[in-house]
């Protein structure tokens, strides 16, 4: 099923619209002047950049709902936008529609600890949730390495993950019921506050949904009781591969630590030097092995994983001595996007995930493609999932580089799916892994994601041309690999 063409706005220009606009909203709540509009010309993706039309504040859900209908009845098209880090160019906006900015959607409406629930506005920060309830001896899990600026609008939108995914999940498994403005402008609750909600599973569709199936405008998010003790081991491989064959062997105890992460060499030596964390420089990759739970449970684990470090080859352990020390340890861990520039004047992030029992294999593969195409590569990642974030350095001001590295990241992504994983993990699909849509998934299942689509979004309003392919961009896809001879998945020839 082809993608609706992206439509005309009214009028067909920016002053036109900016006005129109304004009968609707505040004065400044309404920017059309170019100068005003560079802010949003992209996401954390920002090798991807384009000036929308104009950009709206809105401060209120009925606010948002005069804008959807004013839209939807012009065929304008909207691209919803949280705090702009996402990394897959997921808000990146388009030239001939409107970006609509949830950033004054800033407030915590309400905190019900018996229920272990909060509800909020999307353009509050995920951290904020924690630091709201942290006196009372709760917090919000989803904890990614963004958590200071990200909104949670944006975490339900891209389903985001963290640190502590492995245990307590992603987005989609810590909350309860959303609030949502469809593209023709009418309010709707999906999911309830109970534990279960009647009908469709309409709440899962719309976490990770990217802003193509409405405008989401108030989440409630579940709220964890902390752990009673949480202790961190560190262990340090000489060798990348039985580093990331020890995660599988952590996993095969029975034990599912509360955090799991790794990094290379080349990221680790980068974090310390930015964090000043103690981590050892030396070392071909350091594991983080989070434990939590009740101090006796927490103790018997911490024996049985030291064990398993050692039987996996580490060369060095350390426990983080105190509640202090843990938090400097995961703050390196944290840094580790922001520490990565200092090693290239630019860098791109891959989002793949992969079985856990492929991360030695695969680590080993993208060190080779890099070799291959003449680029450094740091790997960050969530191990305890599979999910990988090597970071590609290179320099964007050196003509063909980019390209090179986008072609470099499209080929670990199609890694990812050869060895039985998927294109992305947390970060969506936005326009970066758009292509490789086309290897994840056959033509029937992108005409049905299409169906689901024109269910919500008839006219292809909301966010168009994003995550979904077509099925003629597939096939000019199919037909590259094709003509290089690099086909690995037949099902592309049949597009």
């Amino acid at each position: 099923m082809a993608q609706t063409a992206e439509p005309t706005p009214a009028a067909g220009d920016r002053e036109a619209l900016g006005r129109a606009l304004r009968s609707l909203l505040p004065d400044d709540a309404v920017l059309d002047h170019p100068e005003e509009l560079r802010p949003y010309e992209c996401d954390g993706l920002s090798a991807y950049r384009k000036l929308p039309l104009v950009v709206v504040l809105p401060e209120t859900v009925e606010q948002v709902q005069e804008v959807m209908r004013y839209c939807a009845g012009q065929r304008i098209p909207v691209v919803a936008r949280g705090a702009g880090t996402g990394l897959s160019g997921g808000a990146l906006p388009l030239e001939n529609g409107v970006l609509m900015s949830l950033a004054k959607f800033n407030r915590i409406l309400d905190i019900d600890l018996l229920n272990r629930a909060a509800r909020v506005q999307p353009g509050v920060r995920n951290l904020a949730i924690s630091e709201a309830v942290s006196a009372s001896g709760f917090y919000y899990a989803p904890d990614p390495s963004s958590q200071i600026a990200c909104s949670i609008g944006g975490n339900v939108a891209e389903n985001a993950g963290g640190l502590h995914c492995l245990k307590y999940g992603l987005t989609v498994h810590n909350i309860l019921k959303l609030q949502v403005v469809t593209v023709e402008g009418d309010l709707v609750t999906i999911g309830s506050d109970g534990l279960d909600a009647p009908g469709y599973d309409l709440l899962a569709l719309m976490t990770g949904s990217e802003g193509m199936l409405g405008i989401i405008v108030e989440i409630t998010v579940r709220l964890l009781p902390k752990p009673m003790s949480a202790k961190l081991i560190m262990a340090s491989f000489d060798d990348v591969e039985k580093a990331g064959d020890a995660v599988g062997n952590i996993i095969a105890t029975g034990i599912i630590p509360g955090g799991l992460e790794m990094m290379d060499n080349l990221a680790t030596r980068a974090t310390e030097d930015f964090v000043h964390a103690g981590y050892d420089t030396n070392a071909a990759a350091i594991l983080f092995c989070e434990l939590d739970g009740t101090p006796e449970e927490v103790d018997a684990d911490l024996v049985r994983v030291n064990e398993v470090l050692e039987q996996s080859g580490c060369t060095d352990i350390r426990i983080a001595k105190d509640e202090q020390q843990r938090q400097l340890f995961w703050s390196g861990r944290k840094a580790a996007f922001p520490a990565a520039g200092r090693l290239s004047p630019d860098y791109y992030c891959i989002d793949g995930t992969i079985p856990r029992k492929k991360i030695g294999y695969v680590l080993t593969r993208i060190a080779e493609m890099g070799r291959e195409y003449g680029l450094r590569i740091a790997n960050v990642f969530h191990a305890g999932d599979g999910n990988l974030h090597p970071l590609i350095l290179y320099d964007g001001n050196k003509p063909g580089e980019f390209e090179r590295t986008e072609e470099l990241g499209g080929k670990i992504l199609e890694l990812s799916v050869e060895v039985g994983g998927t294109i992305t993990g947390e970060h969506g699909v936005g326009v970066e892994k758009i292509n490789q849509m086309c290897v994840q998934f056959e033509s029937t299942e992108l005409t049905q994601f299409h169906a689901l689509k024109h269910a919500f979004d008839p006219h292809s309003l909301l966010n168009p041309g994003k995550a979904v392919p077509t099925l003629s961009r597939c096939a000019e896809f199919g037909a590259m690999h094709v003509h290089k001879g690099e086909l690995k998945f037949p099902h592309l020839e049949r597009f």
